[in-house]
């Protein structure tokens, strides 16, 4: 394993996250090691008529208790979300507020609707009951609300905009933060993804792309039937390395890698040879040959025919013996623009506790996915170098490389 000197190097110092298991990066790790799915019957503030009825969505979450009264007519959830990880991320990091910003801070938020539950209420306002828009609807459903917002909060006047990938949003939106930094266009950088799209148009869209299952979601495994739509938010503060031990910060890990490719293939059908190419280049980019790779968070949809594609392109990348895998998406469901940040904080987590988490709900093994898929019990090993895939609609793919310091 080598490391590439010429650039400079870049830490994970805070990270923050809401998502199904509630508030909290703890939260999220303890049920992702624990194995404990945090997908619920489906709450909807209007009558649904949906096939499916259970999601992953947020509990209990009281935004006034996290957020200033003044500010929360600004937010819809996917910004509130936003808000509550990056502060802790902010906090872990040990920064007050206004410590972290600057001109030399950037802010990335991915995200991959933005605003669904203003764009949800605001039509049906319009088509349903005639009411006129919310004067604050436009700063509350567009995806740069989450960015600008955190901007203003934390006095942060670097690079600030919102990427929007589809389910690559909060892998991108941190590997192209981790590029500023490694560039030189920033110090330090507020990074992940939010989002906030169990609603009703939405559930009754992926209902009928017909890949939401009506159960259990089981990557890799024999007789999978599809994901279950979650949502929530993970926010990261990255660094320099000599920002962080100029102020005598401890990192969590190192940021090692990133890689980032287009199938230009299909507007629904995942391709190998993208995904294939992203992770080599994740590894080209932290300087890892695949033999040091510990431990790989994969995409895992669950779905058939992604859950075989992401297989071969592993094999594609590894030889016959992959690293152990995991998909913890039937633990936080499929977050879509968020899922990468909430799978990136249990790598971290994994990579910090030498524990690898399962992948739940498994049943056998199929032939077709040849993976060691780390079946339904968390699985304590050394882990030094892990990956985090992330494949969008459209062929867009992010991977991102970590390694412990």
């Amino acid at each position: 394993m080598t490391i590439n000197q010429s650039r400079r190097r870049v830490v994970v110092t805070g990270m923050g996250a809401v998502s199904a298991a509630g508030v909290g990066a703890s939260a999220l790790w303890a049920a992702a090691r624990g194995g404990v799915s945090c997908v619920r019957a489906l709450k909807l503030a209007r009558p649904y008529q949906g096939r499916i009825k259970i999601a992953a969505q947020v509990p209990d979450f009281d935004p006034s208790s996290h957020i200033e009264p003044e500010l929360l007519p600004y937010c819809d959830p996917f910004t509130q979300y936003a808000i509550v990880a990056a502060d802790e991320a902010v906090a872990q990091a040990g920064f007050a507020r206004k410590e972290i910003g600057g001109p030399r801070t950037a802010v990335v938020i991915g995200t991959g609707i933005g605003g669904a539950h203003t764009i949800d209420d605001t039509s049906y306002h319009e088509y349903a009951e005639g009411v006129r828009p919310e004067t604050l609807a436009v700063p509350r459903l567009i995806p740069s609300a989450a960015p600008t917002t955190l901007g203003m909060r934390y006095g942060a006047k670097g690079p600030t905009f919102a990427l929007a990938s589809a389910c690559s949003s909060a892998t991108q939106a941190i590997g192209e933060a981790f590029e500023m930094l490694r560039a030189g266009r920033a110090d330090r950088a507020v990074a992940g993804g939010a989002e906030a799209c169990v609603i009703n148009g939405s559930m009754r869209a992926w209902e009928a792309l017909r890949v939401l299952t009506p159960d259990f979601c089981r990557p890799f495994s024999a007789r999978r039937n599809g994901m279950t739509l979650g949502e929530g938010a993970a926010v990261f503060i990255l660094e320099t390395l000599e920002s962080a031990q100029a102020r005598g910060a401890t990192p969590l890990c190192e940021l090692a890698g990133y890689g980032a490719t287009s199938d230009a293939f299909d507007p629904l059908r995942a391709d190998v040879e993208g995904p294939a190419r992203c992770m080599r280049l994740a590894l080209e980019s932290a300087g890892i040959e695949p033999s040091a790779v510990d431990y790989l968070n994969a995409h895992g949809t669950a779905t058939y025919a992604n859950d075989i594609t992401e297989s071969e392109a592993m094999r594609a990348v590894f030889g016959d013996r992959p690293p152990p895998v995991s998909s913890t998406k039937p633990i936080h469901g499929h977050a879509l623009g968020a899922s990468g940040g909430l799978e990136l904080c249990v790598t971290i987590s994994a990579l910090r506790d030498q524990v690898a988490p399962p992948t739940i709900n498994f049943v056998e093994a199929d032939p077709k996915c040849p993976v060691d898929a780390i079946p339904n019990e968390a699985r304590k090993m050394p882990i030094r170098v892990a990956l985090s895939n992330s494949f969008a609609f459209g062929g867009i793919n992010g991977t991102l490389a970590v390694r412990a310091m």
